[in-house]
């Protein structure tokens, strides 16, 4: 029941609905309650001969007039009720979904994608579903019950309703026990369920990796696994459910055969006629629906109570990066960067320490290193996708932590290092920042990523649709619509994490000419592997461990000892021993 106190927020909100859905439905028990009153009227006026053929006629008339009104009430509170119920589902999906896109990495290091879905999905539903058919259960039974009490005291016998109660009691505390249980059990039901749409969704994701290494068989026993495991779990709860309906059909059963039994004798003793003991008996009935209810009611809010406190915890987790309140000045600014400490959340040892460097308005900074040097997690501090331990990012003089989040990444256009593209069009992908873009603006931002050529050749062009996470296109062409993407964006700042590892050096060397003709007078971040990407660039810092061991313009690097110079003298013998094979097919015909 706790799941309606948790719930009082819609339901004050909603109280127009909800009240003349209850006022309704107190209605239509009150007008239920007519028709047994009727027929004792009748066959008391038939045994006794005091009533006629039209007077039956009539009463009977009166009884058909009444289902047809209880018909059409029902109607409209169902329309009042679960139209209520609907808005909340849509109401706590848009907070929910609203809720994910405030969290930064570190939430999603911790929760996972298919556990996050069956929040959004399986438990709203739940609660819905309670905060719709649980609220219609509460009131009818309580309603409906009532009502039949009181007239089964008031216009029959008290002492004959109390024998006909006496089980009801028992039936009280075993359901409250099997609520108890149910709750328990369907909250283990729901995370196994969370367990089985993660595996579900990382296998779809990673299917083309899982047939290049032949793990169907495994992937498929591992699946098989947690389906097992979560279809166990959900039997522990249909067992519990099983136990409802006996107890109420039992109880009900033991009613009627105390009713029939203390009112035969109380007919035989002249206390109670026989047209009032068949309208008790018949009201006995009605009380079938309400303890049914009433037990259907405690498995749906129970369901439901366990599925909302699985997203109040979600929607309860504060952002780890807290929002500033200060705007991002206009005008392009000075980038000031002090990171004197910084580690991941659950880790111990820092990833990076003392990295600092200035990047006036125009400038281009290369960022290169070995792998896990820290050059993502330099780009991931400057989007404050994290929070400093030690030091600060300013921007026009003022620290990024004071800032507005939005206000600050509208500033910013970014290409990560894994491209994600959406299962859309070539132009929506790339119009994905600007969804008001003109063809020709998205053609243009093409052409600077030198995508364009290619997209041409694509079965519809700019119209063709790319497959989930662009699963048609090759890994280059992906990574320049992501580029294009950014581009068009127009942004002060352009942040590429290692964005070109995928494309070839004569394509690469293109686009970078395009973005210094693009890029005039804007900031622009290069982290690459590559370092003839990073020529150009006005600083290069060298990271190794997490500190800059290195830094300065190009070829004051490749002229001194360290990582760079080995590095690009290794890259350049590289690409000329790729050259090789390609000069070699052009001279072949001449000395033929």
């Amino acid at each position: 029941m706790r799941l309606f106190a948790q719930l009082s927020w819609y339901f004050t909100r909603e109280w127009r609905r909800y009240l003349g859905a209850v006022a309704l439905l107190i209605l239509i028990a009150i007008l239920q309650l007519v028709p047994p009153k009727l027929v004792g009227v009748i066959v008391d006026g038939v045994m006794q001969q005091t009533l006629s053929g039209r007077g039956v006629l009539m009463w009977i008339g009166v009884m058909l007039a009444i289902a047809v009104v209880v018909y059409m009430l029902r109607y409209v509170w169902r329309v009042l009720l679960f139209g209520a119920s609907y808005q909340l589902a849509v109401e706590l999906r848009e907070d929910y979904y609203r809720q994910l896109s405030r969290q930064h990495p570190e939430f999603y290091l911790r929760h996972r994608t298919g556990d996050l879905m069956a929040r959004a999905t399986n438990d709203v539903d739940r609660v819905v579903f309670a905060a719709g058919e649980g609220v219609l259960t509460l009131v009818d039974s309580l309603v409906m019950g009532c009502a039949v009490l009181i007239v089964m005291s008031t216009q029959i016998s008290w002492e004959l309703t109390l024998l006909a109660l006496l089980p009801m009691p028992i039936m009280a505390l075993a359901i409250k026990r099997y609520g108890d249980q149910l709750h328990q059990r369907f909250k283990l039901a729901q995370a196994a369920f969370s367990t089985l749409n993660d595996r579900t969704q990382e296998s779809l994701s990673s299917i083309r990796m899982i047939k290049a290494f032949g793990l169907e068989d495994r992937q498929s026993a591992l699946f098989a696994a947690e389906a097992k495991d979560a279809g166990e779990k959900n039997m522990r709860v249909a067992r519990i459910d099983a136990r409802f309906d006996p107890t109420i059909y039992i109880t009900i059963g033991t009613a009627n055969l105390l009713a029939i039994g203390g009112g035969s004798w109380m007919v035989i003793q002249g206390s109670l006629t026989l047209g009032q003991l068949t309208s008790f008996v018949m009201y006995l009935g009605l009380m079938i629906w309400p303890m049914l209810a009433l037990a259907w009611m405690f498995n749906i809010v129970e369901r439901g109570s366990a599925a909302y406190g699985r997203i109040r915890s979600m929607l309860a987790e504060a952002p780890s990066v807290a929002d500033g309140e200060q705007q991002a000045p206009a005008g392009r600014g000075t980038i000031e960067a002090n990171i004197q400490r910084f580690h991941y959340p659950q880790t111990e040892r820092p990833t990076l320490e003392n990295v600092s460097f200035t990047l006036k308005p125009g400038a281009m900074l290369g960022l290169c290193g070995p792998t896990g040097a820290g050059k993502s997690t330099v780009l991931s501090l400057l989007q404050r996708h994290f929070d400093i331990d030690q030091g600060e990012i300013c921007f026009h003089g003022i620290p990024l932590a004071q800032m507005q989040l939005d206000a600050w990444r509208s500033r910013l256009a970014v290409v990560n290092q894994t491209p994600f593209l959406f299962s859309d069009t070539v132009a929506s992908n790339i119009a994905l920042g600007k969804p008001g873009a003109t063809q020709q603006e998205i053609e243009q931002a093409a052409r600077l990523a030198s995508v364009h050529d290619d997209i041409l050749r694509l079965p519809q062009g700019y119209e063709t649709q790319v497959g989930e996470r662009g699963v048609m296109l090759s890994g280059g062409q992906k990574q320049r619509l992501s580029i294009a993407r950014a581009l068009l964006l127009d942004a002060e700042i352009l942040i590429l994490d290692d964005a070109l590892s995928a494309v070839d050096g004569r394509t690469e060397h293109q686009i970078l000419h395009n973005l210094r003709q693009w890029g005039e007078n804007r900031t622009v971040i290069i982290s690459a592997h590559r370092l003839s990407a990073l020529t150009e660039a006005d600083e290069i810092l060298v990271m190794q461990h997490g500190h800059v061991v290195q830094r300065g313009h190009h070829d004051v690097l490749a002229g001194m000892p360290g990582w760079y110079r080995d590095m690009y003298r290794y890259q350049q013998l590289e690409a000329a021993l790729d050259d090789v094979p390609a000069i070699a097919a052009d001279e072949e015909p001449a000395n033929a």
